[in-house]
């Protein structure tokens, strides 16, 4: 008898400890409502249960998670998504839905960022769908592609550390047009995937990702010793200046080149404009030296007040999405380069940069 009360206790206690993130969720006019609980096992859905509402249309439901394991769960009600969550271990989310799919939730940053992310492409989605029924307006829908392609870039760039970056990578409209189609998409999987690596070594999701990286930056890498040398031995950049007119790295007129990623907002980066590169650029300038510097993770307006209140005299650019950081496989600013006889070299030290440029530019 003591031994059976023993076990019975060790199985409460087990399932009192097993992780958990809790739905409350709530379907309108819909009592005794059946909804599927569908898990998403990496590309496919797996059913996890059925559960019927209350008389007041509310139920709640438990999902197992796992600590630095977050889960992809789906509600389902006769075929039609109510709600997309992306749940951690201890999250208690309350979803509000009706029986069309349109629901409010709170309780969980992740799933409002899914929810918007989902939101976003549905737009995108019915806006090429429109352009295409009215007889396939293509520089209209190649605008339209365009547009949503550098938001899904700003998106992951400002959530590297989200798993909600996944299926952001994998949309697409149909199974012949993924949203990250180029070659050059290669860059920005590795970049988030390792971020998020950082956080959620032991995802599936983040392993799964990792697969589809390794592929890709394979085909990038065929491709690349296919075409054989390139005229260039660094990714281009072509970004807007201070007068709005596009300035091409390529174009820069010089011997030397510094490439510089910073942010206006960072006291520190501002400093090294000052008190680094303005004295480099006094001296080295008349010589055949140009800086082309470029803004990111910046208001326009600020970045355009600091340039101007520095009176910064070399090539000053601004990226708004970032895409020129994940072309050049950086995960923060500042970082610097040193572009001299076609070649993209690392800066190491200022004292390295000046013996360097005092070879070149002699």
């Amino acid at each position: 008898m003591k031994s059976s009360k023993l076990l019975l206790a060790a199985a409460l206690l087990a399932a009192a400890c097993t992780p958990k993130a809790k739905i409350d969720l709530t379907v309108a006019d819909a009592p005794g409502r059946s909804v599927e609980v569908r898990l998403l096992d990496v590309n496919v859905w797996k059913v996890l249960d059925t559960v019927k509402t209350g008389a007041d249309g509310t139920l709640r439901y438990a999902v197992e998670v796992e600590e630095g394991k977050p889960e992809f769960v789906y509600l389902f009600s006769e075929g039609t998504k109510l709600a997309s969550l992306l749940l951690h271990k201890g999250d208690r989310v309350r979803v509000q839905a009706d029986t069309l799919g349109t629901y409010t939730l709170e309780g969980s940053d992740d799933s409002v960022l899914l929810q918007q992310t989902e939101q976003a492409f549905a737009g995108f989605a019915a806006e090429m769908a429109r352009l295409d029924a009215e007889g396939g307006r293509s520089r209209e829908m190649a605008a339209e592609f365009v547009r949503h392609y550098r938001e899904d870039v700003s998106f992951v760039m400002g959530h590297p550390k989200s798993l909600v970056c996944i299926p952001v990578l994998y949309e697409s409209l149909n199974e012949y047009t993924p949203v990250f189609s180029q070659l050059t998409d290669a860059l920005l999987f590795r970049r988030t995937l390792d971020s998020l690596k950082t956080v959620y070594p032991e995802s599936a999701y983040v392993k799964a990702l990792e697969k589809e990286t390794v592929r890709r930056e394979e085909a990038m890498n065929f491709r690349n010793r296919l075409n054989g040398a390139t005229e260039m031995a660094y990714p281009e950049i072509i970004l807007p200046g201070m007068d709005g007119k596009n300035v091409a790295l390529s174009e820069v007129p010089a011997k030397a080149v510094i490439l510089y990623f910073w942010s206006p907002s960072v006291a520190e980066q501002k400093m090294f404009n000052q008190d680094v590169l303005k004295p480099l650029y006094e001296k080295y300038s008349p010589k055949g030296l140009e800086i082309y510097a470029v803004a990111v993770a910046a208001d326009k307006t600020d970045w355009a007040a600091v340039v101007n209140s520095q009176k910064l005299p070399w090539i000053n650019v601004y990226d708004r999405t970032g895409t020129s950081l994940v072309n050049y496989n950086l995960a923060s600013v500042p970082a610097s380069f040193l572009i001299s006889e076609g070649n993209l070299n690392t800066i190491s030290g200022e004292a390295g940069l000046r013996r360097e440029l005092d070879r070149l530019l002699k």
